[in-house]
């Protein structure tokens, strides 16, 4: 094998891509996703969430919901469990209001703010305006009324399933998995939901994701009939008023972004115009090259989006990648793990960690399958706090991309101020590598090994899909 070093130098990415709206301040922050866990889980969690270097806290939707099989608590149940549930049920609304069975009452969301708010914690919430629950005769009769009955509540083409997805006339009004579509275009509903984001302002949220995004039209798309214009987005974004009501507080002290999967005819421009947006395909990009422990397997200079990379949420995995498909849940923790600390050393996008359920494996997906329940503990791993302490360590620092010959180790150095070390592989190995970092003897913040610098090249011996965090 080529025993030479590789030096990937990627110092000072420059960014080509569209500037979303989304405010600068939100640069060089992290999120965890808290899935499944209740309001007073993240509440009873809230200090060591802080702790352990996290600055937005995302929450399940907290929407009133589908109450399925009977209201029972299980993540995924099947035939003969003695808990029956669904998690997803909490992704079919039947009202606009705080608080659901699975997650917890409105005191309990604000209750959960107020402690957020004491440890410096940010929260946002997962929101879904697009449509309702599968069985929408569940939807609450305050909701019906407030859309001037539930005919209104539908897009025309609201109840027909999208066929084609690239369609965006069928993607922004068709009926999506059963789920029919709802008319966020009347300013009924508009006016309606607003209030509902209001309310969730006003009890300390400080931003959301909008799930399936995409799924709603923006100015340029075709018109369902009962529209006279797409202008859901204007008023989401406070941008304009609906009947006298508007977002509550200035646009740009909320975080916002949207779940826009990338795909053909996606309109990620014009979208970029309101929010930021998941980086869904270098997700992907990067689970490839960790499957394959080796750098070199794909592509992860490139953000792959057209987007400017510092108004990209990133992930090695989200909870549809997990759930769904299970497409990362074969995945080991500490894979996963590397895969964070690659993410969070680098200097743009906003990384969100995925907490898997407690007691999950490789084996069993859902481990205690229970929703409600804090995640396993990996959120909090030395080596994930670490990383997410050197993040806001090394604000404003250029990064270089660096890897071994073999792609099984890289480095994220950051400026002359600290670098990342990632083990990839499950192999021990005696690595050397190219480095900004100025010579010298450094030991890293979680395990305290040692490792060299001398005229500009690092090297050291690094344990099994272990990272290491040094600073000057």
């Amino acid at each position: 094998m080529n025993k030479k070093i590789f030096a990937l130098a990627i110092a000072g990415l420059v960014a080509t891509g569209v500037t979303s709206a989304a405010p600068a301040s939100f640069v060089n922050k992290t999120i965890l996703h808290a899935w499944s866990w209740s309001f007073n889980t993240i509440a009873q969690n809230m200090r060591t969430i802080a702790d352990a270097g996290y600055d937005f806290v995302q929450t399940s939707p907290a929407n009133t919901c589908f109450v399925g099989e009977g209201g029972g608590m299980a993540l995924m149940s099947k035939p003969g469990d003695e808990v029956m549930g669904k998690w997803y049920y909490y992704y079919q609304p039947t009202d606009w209001k705080i608080g659901n069975y699975m997650l917890g009452s409105r005191d309990d969301f604000k209750a959960m703010c107020d402690s957020a708010r004491h440890y410096g914690v940010k929260v946002l919430v997962d929101v879904l305006p697009n449509h309702v629950a599968i069985d929408h005769t569940a939807v609450k009769e305050s909701l019906d009324s407030a859309v001037g009955g539930h005919e209104n509540l539908f897009h025309a083409n609201g109840l027909t399933e999208i066929r084609d997805y690239n369609d965006r006339y069928q993607c922004t009004t068709g009926q999506m998995g059963g789920l029919p579509d709802v008319n966020t275009e009347n300013p009924d509903f508009q006016h309606y939901y607003l209030q509902y984001v209001n309310d969730v302002i006003s009890c300390g949220a400080s931003g959301f994701r909008y799930d399936t995004a995409k799924h709603i039209g923006l100015p340029s798309d075709p018109l369902d009939a009962k529209s006279t214009r797409n202008n859901f987005w204007e008023v989401a974004m406070g941008r304009e008023p609906v009947k006298g009501l508007s977002l509550c507080v200035p646009r740009d002290s909320l975080f916002i972004y949207g779940e826009i999967l990338q795909d053909k005819y996606v309109k990620e421009e014009e979208y970029a115009g309101y929010m930021d947006m998941c980086a869904s395909q270098y997700g992907y990009v990067l689970r490839n090259a960790l499957n394959k422990h080796d750098f070199y397997a794909d592509s992860l200079r490139d953000w792959h989006h057209l987007v400017a990379p510092d108004h990209l949420v990133t992930w090695v995995e989200s909870h549809d990648n997990y759930c769904n498909a299970h497409e990362s849940a074969g995945m080991d923790d500490a894979l996963i793990r590397m895969g964070w600390v690659f993410i969070t050393s680098r200097k743009d996008g906003c990384p969100l960690f995925f907490s898997r359920p407690m007691g999950s494996t490789r084996d069993n997906y859902w481990g205690k399958n229970r929703i409600g329940e804090r995640g396993n503990d990996e959120f909090f791993h030395p080596e994930v706090v670490a990383a997410n302490h050197f993040r806001k360590a090394m604000a404003g620092q250029p990064e270089a991309i660096s890897a071994t010959a073999d792609g099984r180790v890289i480095e994220v150095a950051r400026g002359k101020k600290g670098a990342s070390i990632i083990n990839i592989s499950t192999d021990k190995v005696k690595m050397k590598v190219a480095t900004s970092l100025p010579d010298g003897t450094y030991r890293d913040k979680v395990y305290h090994k040692k490792f060299k610098v001398k005229r500009g090249i690092l090297s050291g011996k690094v344990e099994p899909l272990h990272s290491y965090i040094l600073t000057r």
